[in-house]
């Protein structure tokens, strides 16, 4: 017990977001009488934050880099829409052809802002507060202030399709394909999870007492199984899910086993440090723009797609959800220190919390508040750590 408490003490971080989110769900599902995890709420709540969570992936890579944020990306999905419209609905374009032409714009949009960032070193708050209010003027004015739609139906599923039962048919009670599927990530989590404490163990670094890992893989094992039938048990897997998932798993794999995404640590930790172990420190950080840049691109398309039209008011506050999403999963405000899934913790966090409140029949002043409370204490426990751990 002893050394079980000691790990959980040393990792609270890593450990805490995810035991409030379970804390949370559970107050939800007795206050709301069930809703909340009723299968169709649990895919409109994976519907309704994708932009978060595709937003907050490329976010938390700035903040790694030293506490950076990226204030532009709300504008930048409003853009992106803007495009989309302009390009599907007003010229008639391919979508897919649009679709192509609006990441590469996404990506013409990080390398401008990167550039400024990483090679002449302006502060990113600066140079992010000015694209906030370029791009939100353009899609304005590309739009004249007007709404377009709808979009074709192709483009609608990219956040509203679901993805075909293979093999249980339509007239299926559960979609058996995502029940499949559930289980293939499930054993493909637990065989990285064993290979992982193995290696861990033969090169001597410290790992989580057995009982204790052993607890946790059941845990997320469980919960993989429940989140599969809550979705087979209503349309099965959305599209955008496995686009979201693809991304996770992407990322997480970069951040975590390859060097360039090691050398976003190693800037947070101590960018000075790391120029003389031999990083370019400014590549790295003309990266993580040139990144956000297209994940906004993303998420705008996934915007445009969910609402089926494009607007000039869309992508308002984006910003602060992936901000606020990145803080409350864990990362730290001065850099260094953070994770992907930890993100994703946090932007189901704001999700739920959203999802619930509006449930019970919460205005959305108070659940500013709320959120904004949230992400107090969630930056105040990160800082108050870390003056604590110094002592």
């Amino acid at each position: 017990m002893g050394s079980i408490r000691n790990f959980l003490k040393d990792n609270v971080r890593q450990y805490g977001m995810l035991i409030a989110l379970v804390v949370i769900m559970l107050f939800f599902q007795v206050a709301t009488g069930g809703v909340l995890l009723v299968p169709m709420n649990v895919t409109n709540l994976v519907l309704q934050n994708a932009y978060v969570f595709i937003l907050a992936i490329g976010m938390t890579l700035c903040i790694l880099t030293g506490g950076n944020i990226d204030l532009s990306v709300g504008s930048v999905v409003a853009f992106i829409s803007a495009l989309c419209g302009t390009f599907v609905i007003t010229l008639h374009l391919n979508v897919w052809l649009s679709m192509g032409l609006v990441l590469l714009v996404g990506l013409a949009i990080g390398v401008w802002q990167g550039f400024w960032i990483a090679y002449l070193r302006l502060p990113a708050f600066i140079v992010t507060l000015a694209g906030m209010l370029t791009f939100r003027g353009l899609t304005v004015f590309m739009l004249k202030g007007l709404t377009i739609g709808p979009f074709p139906d192709v483009f609608q599923q990219i956040s509203s399709g679901f993805v075909p039962d293979l093999l249980g048919g339509e007239d299926a009670v559960l979609n058996i394909m995502t029940l499949v599927v559930g289980a293939v990530i499930a054993g493909l989590y637990v065989l990285v999870q064993f290979s992982q404490r193995l290696h861990r163990k033969r090169n001597g670094y410290a790992s989580a007492p057995f009982g204790l890992f052993l607890a946790g893989v059941v845990l997320v094992v469980a919960v993989i199984g429940i989140a599969s039938y809550w979705l087979a048990s209503y349309r099965g897997l959305p599209i955008i899910f496995i686009i979201i998932g693809i991304l996770v798993v992407a990322y997480s794999f970069f951040t975590i086993r390859t060097v360039p995404g090691r050398n976003l640590y190693a800037m947070g930790g101590n960018e000075k440090a790391a120029q003389l172990s031999g990083i370019n420190t400014n590549r790295v950080l003309f990266f993580t723009y040139v990144n956000m840049g297209i994940l906004s691109a993303v998420a705008g398309i996934a915007v445009s797609s969910r609402l089926n039209a494009a607007s000039p008011l869309a992508g308002q506050n984006f910003e602060l959800d992936a901000i606020a999403a990145c803080y409350i999963g864990g990362a730290s405000a001065t850099g260094g220190i953070g994770t992907i899934v930890g993100a994703i913790i946090g932007a189901l966090v704001m999700g739920v919390l959203n999802n619930g409140m509006s449930i019970l029949g919460i205005g959305s002043d108070i659940q500013q508040v709320v959120k904004g409370l949230v992400l107090l204490f969630a930056v105040a426990f990160d800082v108050l750590s870390k003056r604590k751990a110094r002592v």
